[in-house]
């Protein structure tokens, strides 16, 4: 397990909520900051605070090299092969609507298949379900186990030789599930489609390689990984980027402008137009400095147990059903306290200073598969401890003797 000292560098977790400590377990929907991040935000507007590439003043050329370094940074944290196929964006939204938009618009046409899943993230599902609107393209969905899984056989039967898209989250931020990415792209690609990878909660909880995956477009966001918001980036192959036309014009994604006719910059500059997010990139480079002095493969553990440990200790309140697989590999669990909304759960709990989400968490298809409306969240990471995992339970225990009577 992590160091439990490890909290100390995160400033906001050292507080009293509703005369409680801060029980933080809502890591899915964003992280936490540590100070190192925080610092170099401020250190950033402080002494650095310029626009870039524009300028050769110091000041700029400072900016520069700290927004280009963070790109860098990312690059290599991820295991692209070069800084020209990371694109900055807002986010894993912003990115994952920028393929449908420039790559899906150029390639999708009436008859052909996007591939999905039913717990795909809305912002992995509503871009497509607009791209299959415009192009008369056809949605299908791998359907899912009893658990939650897919199998393969399933998405060998669904994926064919009109399937343009397959997109798919690498991990379900509600199921808990870790799809299988790497042979989703060999089936993908066997068939002439590219596999587009919603990388939201992944990247902040595990070793990313977007080159093993062998994945088309991957995406991912800042703020759920230590960094701040507004912040995120798309990876995609070179040559596909290369052919795929901006979605955003304006300043510095040009090369030349005339009257009736402009041209664009050199990946990746020219999906990048206007003043770019330049705080938000120096301090998602730090926040990739900090994972990678703890170590992915040690975070990835660290959660591994904290899900298991919850789970065990989960099993012990009569009542509470627990969704997705056993055995889970990465730290959300979700779950319904007998008949009370989860809503009530969640207001309950946060009076006790424990911080839970509460809803159908962008995912309103996978609830309908569930048969329910919406369910309570404990998203777990570095930070957390198997004490946060204890009081929990005891918040829920107490939550539970509060509803005693809608309980039965």
């Amino acid at each position: 397990m992590i160091s439990s000292t490890i909290r100390e560098q995160f400033p906001i977790l050292n507080q009293d909520i509703n005369g409680h400590p801060l029980v933080y377990l809502d890591n899915a929907a964003t992280s936490q900051k540590p100070r190192q991040v925080i610092e170099a935000v401020k250190s950033y507007y402080e002494w650095d605070n310029a626009n870039v590439h524009r300028g050769v003043h110091t000041l700029g050329s400072r900016a520069t090299d700290a927004y280009e370094g963070a790109r860098e940074k990312l690059a290599k944290f991820i295991n692209a092969r070069s800084t020209k196929e990371i694109i900055f964006t807002r986010g894993t939204t912003t990115a994952l609507n920028m393929v449908a938009s420039s790559y899906g618009a150029a390639n999708v046409g009436e008859g052909d298949e996007i591939v999905l899943t039913l717990m795909e993230h809305h912002s992995n599902l509503i871009p497509w379900q607009q791209l299959a609107k415009r192009t008369g393209a056809t949605l299908k969905y791998i359907p899912l186990q009893q658990d939650g899984n897919i199998t393969l056989a399933d998405a060998e039967s669904t994926i064919t030789d009109r399937t343009k898209i397959v997109a798919i989250a690498y991990v379900s931020n509600v199921m808990g599930v870790t799809h299988p990415v790497k042979e989703l792209a060999e089936i993908a690609h066997r068939h002439g489609a590219v596999i587009v990878v919603d990388g939201a909660q992944s990247t902040p909880h595990m070793k990313v390689d977007v080159q093993d995956l062998d994945c088309d477009f991957y995406t991912l966001s800042g703020h759920k990984m230590c960094a701040p918001t507004g912040i995120g980036a798309l990876y995609g192959k070179k040559a596909l980027l290369e052919a795929m036309e901006p979605v955003e014009f304006g300043g510095e994604m040009i090369d030349d402008v005339g009257l009736y006719e402009s041209t664009w910059k050199e990946l990746p500059w020219k999906f990048e137009g206007g003043t770019p997010i330049i705080a938000g990139a120096v301090g998602l480079g730090a926040a990739v400095d900090f994972l990678q002095e703890i170590g992915m493969e040690a975070i990835h553990q660290h959660e591994k147990q904290l899900a298991a440990y919850a789970e065990q200790r989960l099993a012990e309140i009569d009542g509470l059903n627990v969704f997705g697989p056993r055995g889970r590999g990465v730290g959300v669990v979700t779950f319904n306290l007998g008949d009370v909304h989860p809503h009530d759960v969640a207001t309950v709990l946060d009076a006790q200073g424990v911080a839970i989400r509460a809803g159908h968490h962008c995912c309103q298809p996978l609830m309908r598969w569930l048969q329910v409306s919406s369910t309570a969240r404990a998203s777990f990471y570095l930070y957390n401890t198997e004490q946060d995992v204890d009081l929990l339970v005891s918040a829920l225990i107490k939550t539970k003797e509060y509803f005693a009577d809608e309980l039965g």
